[in-house]
């Protein structure tokens, strides 16, 4: 492309010739180009303002002049009389560069054109067109300059008129449109442009048209014919055109591509938003110690930033504690535990139930995840796909409805152990998962495995403490004499550990019972062994005929050899023939007496220490108890809150057992309903017995 056709335009439309006198300030004024017109015989028959400007004579003193003696100087004067008489003669034109004398002495060297002229009559005259060389080569050198600036500038350029159609299109901007610059112009500019919302570029140029004030920097993006599969970035900037004097010409348009920067800056984007997710993972997954609400923190968390819907599924073999390979071409028993999605939708339907069992076929993809321990994505989902991704016919035509275009399954690996795979589809959001999808899948998915793996030998260790505390527990009460007994035991809810709670009732000599309630403080199996002994230790010493505070004297120091256990209880010695009851505690909750037509007490005992903390006595109180009576023991579980005083919840407890009960079983029933809040975060071990009528 040549200088002169840097930028391509075109004439001005049909009907938008515009007619008058032309402003000031244009690029003639800007040239100063005088005028001069000579007779055959060389004297000055017209003079422009321009050439008084020029050359400093006024009209007056240069019509009618030899233009030869007035402006040129002796040295050149032969030679400017051979050119004229050249010119007249032949009427060839002459250009040249000639130095002419100005009216202050001075020279000045003129670009000038010469041209024979011919009147109506067949006379002659010949037209000398001149501009001061400095400034036609000044404005020749910004011209050549600004043409080749357009030409090569790999910035796209264009030029817009006062209605917004294209007057000039350079040869970047052509490759960006996509338009050859022939088909531009006179177009208006909003058909052409490749972005995404060219409307708003639109109204920006009317509004820089309008006030003057350029518009810098402004980033749009959008899609080129040549690469429609590549999203592209450019930096707009406008400026309104004016010449010299003012006058408005239109807008001009700068085009600079800055998809680079945009991808970095998305790219950047994604690491934060990565980098957020993740933190938010660490806060948000594995909050409790319960198998099932971990996966389902990990599959919230996964939805929607992630996936459109998630499911976590876990080895069955996993949960149940063993280390299990799934051999090539073998089959995976999968236990689903959460799934996550958007919104109501087929795929939901699709997943496997959260709880349930199910058998994966080699060929399904999540056993091919858990198998290799590697991710496994199919960026775009086919319908051969949906059958390797969904258990059944009936579910990929689920997932086939909810639109699934993508999926994604990583493996959940803790400790070199592959426990299961979070799954992942899209059908909401447009774009595959990609790699960096893939990335945030597997940081995601190993955070929550060493959650997951956490809960699961939790949840193993506390079913083994709790089998082990329930079998040293007495399974139904014995039957003794003049008392109705009934008990219970409540573990700590999934995410709490077993604790040392027990009861015991035990028939004695002489028609007498033992009501014994404790808690070895502490959790877990060791705690449920320490309860073990120190109930084994109470049977023993009770069938000695002690009194109840030589029993737990005895016991205090049984306890401080227990490898610093410490624990609390409460001993009470029950005889039918006097209708008496004689308690001692050690450091534990008192208990209720219930008696027919009065409000329920607590009962007012020495508190005592725990057992334990060795070199402190014990004291028993004997109540007198008559038929109807009942007695409740309790461990702090039942009523110890974290955000209620302990005796606001005693009081509580005295109110529900104001209200009158059909038994023993319901009143322990009520109890625990009452005073427990959700699957609580203690143990508890109840004891009521009702003295017979």
């Amino acid at each position: 492309m040549s200088g002169t056709d840097a930028f391509s335009a075109g004439p001005a439309p049909a009907g938008q010739v515009e007619f008058g006198p032309a402003p000031p300030g244009g690029l003639l004024d800007v040239l100063r180009m005088a005028a001069i017109v000579l007779d055959s015989e060389g004297r000055i028959a017209l003079w422009s303002p321009q050439a008084e400007q020029l050359l400093g004579y006024t009209s007056q003193e240069a019509l009618g002049e030899f233009a030869a003696q007035l402006l040129i100087a002796d040295e050149h004067l032969d030679l400017v009389l051979q050119l004229f008489a050249q010119v007249m003669s032949s009427g060839e034109s002459w250009a040249g560069v000639f130095p002419v004398k100005h009216k202050d002495g001075g020279t000045r060297l003129l670009e000038m054109r010469n041209m024979r002229l011919q009147d109506e009559h067949g006379s002659y005259y010949a037209l000398g067109l001149a501009a001061e060389q400095a400034t036609l080569r000044r404005v020749e050198r910004d011209l050549a300059l600004s043409v080749r600036l357009v030409d090569q500038s790999p910035i796209g350029l264009a030029v817009v008129d006062g209605d917004l159609r294209y007057v000039a299109v350079n040869a970047a901007l052509e490759r960006i449109n996509g338009i050859p610059a022939a088909e531009q112009i006179g177009r208006p500019a909003g058909g052409t442009l490749p972005f995404r919302d060219d409307g708003t570029i639109e109204a920006a140029m009317r509004k820089v048209l309008e006030t003057g004030t350029p518009l810098l920097d402004r980033q749009v993006v959008g899609r080129i014919p040549s690469d429609p599969g590549t999203e592209q970035a450019w930096s707009v900037s406008l400026y309104r055109l004016e010449d010299p004097g003012g006058r408005i010409l239109g807008v001009a348009a700068s085009v600079v591509d800055v998809t680079d920067r945009h991808q970095a800056a998305r790219t950047a984007e994604r690491a934060r938003h990565r980098l957020s997710l993740v933190a938010d993972a660490s806060v948000r997954i594995g909050t409790t110690l319960d198998l099932r609400e971990t996966a389902r923190e990990l599959a919230d968390v996964a939805v929607p930033e992630l996936a459109d819907i998630a499911a976590v599924d876990v080895l069955d073999s996993a949960v149940q504690g063993r280390r299990e390979e799934i051999p090539a071409g073998g089959q995976a028993l999968i236990r689903a535990l959460a799934v996550s999605a958007v919104d109501p939708t087929p795929a939901v339907r699709a997943a496997d139930p959260p709880g349930e069992l199910a058998r994966y076929d080699s060929d399904r993809l999540v056993t091919k995840c858990v198998q290799t321990g590697q991710p496994v994505v199919v960026t775009h989902v086919g319908e051969d796909d949906l059958r390797s991704i969904a258990r059944d016919d009936e579910s990929a035509e689920l997932l086939a409805q909810a639109g699934v275009h993508s999926y994604l399954a990583v493996p959940l690996i803790a400790r070199g152990e592959v426990l299961g795979a979070l799954d992942l589809k899209r059908f909401r959001n447009p774009l595959p998962f990609d790699s960096d999808d893939v990335l945030l899948a597997s940081e995601l998915a190993a955070r929550a495995a060493v959650c997951i793996d956490n809960a699961r030998w939790y949840q193993q260790q506390r079913n083994t403490a709790l089998t082990l505390q329930r079998s040293l527990l007495p399974q139904q009460p014995p039957p003794v004499v003049g008392l109705d007994v009934a008990s219970r035991y409540q573990p700590a809810g999934a995410a709490g550990e077993v604790g040392g709670d027990w009861f015991d009732i035990l028939p004695l000599s002489g028609d007498r019972t033992a009501l014994v309630v404790g808690d070895v403080m502490g959790s877990g199996i060791n705690a449920a062994t320490a309860m073990g002994q120190l109930r084994t230790a109470t049977r023993t010493l009770s069938v000695l005929d002690l009194d109840p505070a030589q029993v737990l004297r005895h016991l205090d120091a049984i306890t401080i050899g227990l490898e610093s256990y410490i624990a609390t209880c409460l001993y009470a010695l029950y005889d039918p023939h006097r209708g008496q009851c004689t308690i001692a505690t050690a450091g534990h909750l008192p208990p209720v007496l219930v008696r027919p037509g009065s409000p329920p007490r607590l009962l007012e005992l020495p508190t005592g220490a725990p057992l334990g903390v060795g070199g402190v006595p014990f004291r028993a109180v004997t109540v007198d108890l008559e038929p109807g009576d009942r007695l409740v023991l309790y461990t702090d579980g039942l009523v110890e809150t974290r955000d209620q005083d302990i005796d606001v919840r005693l009081e509580v407890l005295l109110r529900l057992l104001d209200d009158p009960q059909p038994g023993l079983e319901e009143t322990c029933d009520r109890l625990l309903d009452s005073l427990r809040r959700g699957t609580g975060q203690d143990d508890v071990a109840l004891l009521i017995a009702r003295v017979r009528d």
